[in-house]
C-alpha cells in the first residue's frame, strides 16, 4: 500500500486545525493515502461534489470547516457585522448545492446561518467570524461523541433483540465508518461496538456499486480494525441471508423523513426487502441531524443522479470503459427505503421503534429526548 502511514492518522477523513483543513481523498483509497488541502469554500464544494469526502455527517462538517478556513483569513476591519453575516450565509447556501440529498449539510448550513445572524446583532465583524469558526469546530467535536453513542445504543438493542444468538453477524452497505464521519461511524460504529463487546460473529459488507465504497472503504476500515469481515458482491445479499449467515442488516442514512422513510446509498431498498422476506431486523443508524421533520415522506426527498461514467467505466468512472459504447445509463446515487420495512432507527439518543404499530413516532421521540443528556 505504498509508504507506511502512522496508524493513528490512517483513518482520519478530516484533519483540521484552526485556519487549516485537509481532507483524505477517498477516491484514491485503498491504494493511496493522499490528503488534499482545502483553502476555502470553493475548494470544499469541489471536494464534496467529486466525492473526495463523502458520507452525510462528514460532508456537513467538511463544508462547515472549509468555510471556517476561508473566514479565518478574512480582514474583519473592512467588513461590517451585517456584511460578515451575509457573506457567510451566502457561502453556506452555495456549499449546500454540492450534494442535495443529505439533510445534514442543509441543516448545518441553517444552524450556522442562525449563529452568525444572532452574532451580528451584538458583535462586530470580527466577533461574527469568530462565532462562526467556533460553531463549525463544535460540530466536529460533537459528531464523534454522537457516533459513539449510536454504536452503544445499537449494540445494546441488537443484543437484546437477538438474545438467543451467541454471536451476532451483521451485513452493512456502503461506508458509514470513520471515513464517512468525523470519527468512529454510524452503522459501522454499531459493528465496532459489537466487536468491542465480544458478541460480533462477522461483519459482511457489500461492494456497493458503482462507486465501490464498500470494497474500497468499508473493507479497508474493517481490515484495519482487525474486525472479522467478509466482502460480498451486491447481488449476493439475498443468498447470504437465505444461507442463515446474517442476523441483522444495519445501514446509514443521508436523510430520514418525518414518517421514517430513509434515503441511503442505492441498493439499500433491495437489502431491506430481502431482510423482511427472511425475517431479519433491518436497522438504520443515523444521528438526529439526519432526520428531516420538514418533509412528510420519502417522496419529497431529492435523489441525486450522477455521471454515467461511474457505471460505464471501472473504479466508479476513474478506470477503463467496461460497458458497451452507446448504452444509456440511469445512475441514481440513492434510493428511498419505506418506513414499513425498517425495524428501527438508531440515534445518539436511543433507538426509535414502532412499539407494536406500523408507524414510527419520530417527532414524539425527538420531543421526549430533547432535554436528555
Amino acid at each position: 500500500m505504498g509508504n507506511e502511514v502512522e496508524k493513528l492518522n490512517l483513518l482520519e477523513a478530516i484533519r483540521y486545525n484552526r485556519g487549516s483543513l485537509q481532507l483524505l481523498d477517498q477516491t484514491k483509497l485503498p491504494h493511496q493515502m493522499v490528503y488534499v488541502d482545502i483553502a476555502d469554500a470553493s475548494a470544499g464544494w469541489r471536494a464534496i461534489k467529486d466525492m473526495v469526502v463523502r458520507g452525510a455527517p462528514a460532508i456537513a462538517i467538511a463544508a462547515a470547516l472549509s468555510l471556517a478556513v476561508e473566514v479565518s483569513k478574512l480582514k474583519s476591519s473592512v467588513q461590517s457585522a451585517e456584511d460578515a453575516a451575509v457573506f457567510i450565509a451566502e457561502k453556506l447556501q452555495y456549499l449546500v448545492t454540492s450534494r442535495p440529498t443529505a439533510v445534514n449539510l442543509s441543516d448545518a448550513a441553517s444552524t450556522l446561518t442562525d449563529v452568525v445572524q444572532k452574532a451580528a446583532l451584538s458583535l462586530d465583524a470580527r466577533g461574527v467570524n469568530q462565532a462562526y469558526i467556533e460553531a463549525a469546530e463544535k460540530m466536529l467535536d460533537d459528531d464523534v461523541a454522537s457516533n459513539k453513542a449510536i454504536g452503544s445504543y445499537g449494540a445494546q438493542f441488537l443484543v437484546h433483540q437477538l438474545k438467543n444468538s451467541d454471536k451476532i453477524s451483521v451485513l452493512t452497505h456502503c461506508n458509514t465508518g470513520s471515513l464517512a464521519t468525523a470519527g468512529y461511524g454510524t452503522a459501522l460504529g454499531v459493528i465496532r461496538a459489537l466487536h468491542t463487546s465480544g458478541v460480533l460473529g462477522r461483519a459482511y459488507c457489500t461492494e456497493t456499486r458503482p462507486f465501490n465504497q464498500g470494497s474500497r472503504l468499508t473493507a479497508f476500515e474493517l481490515v484495519y480494525e482487525n474486525i472479522p469481515a467478509t466482502l460480498i458482491v451486491d447481488s449476493a445479499a439475498a443468498a447470504l441471508m437465505n444461507a442463515g449467515r446474517v442476523n441483522a442488516v444495519i445501514v446509514g442514512a443521508d436523510r430520514v423523513a418525518a414518517n421514517g422513510d430513509t434515503a441511503n446509498k442505492i441498493g439499500t431498498y433491495s437489502l431491506a426487502l430481502c431482510a423482511m422476506h427472511h425475517g431479519i431486523p433491518f436497522l438504520v443508524a443515523a444521528p438526529l441531524t439526519s432526520i428531516d421533520l420538514l418533509i412528510a415522506s420519502g417522496k419529497e426527498i431529492i435523489i441525486e443522479e450522477r455521471s454515467p461514467e461511474e457505471v460505464t467505466h471501472a473504479r466508479g468512472g476513474h478506470g477503463e470503459q467496461v460497458a458497451a459504447s452507446g448504452i444509456s445509463v440511469w445512475n441514481p446515487a440513492f434510493d428511498v427505503t419505506p418506513a414499513t420495512v425498517i425495524s428501527g432507527i438508531i440515534t445518539e439518543k436511543g433507538v426509535i421503534t414502532k412499539n407494536g404499530t406500523e408507524d414510527f413516532d419520530i417527532k414524539g421521540f425527538i420531543e421526549r429526548v430533547a432535554t436528555k443528556p
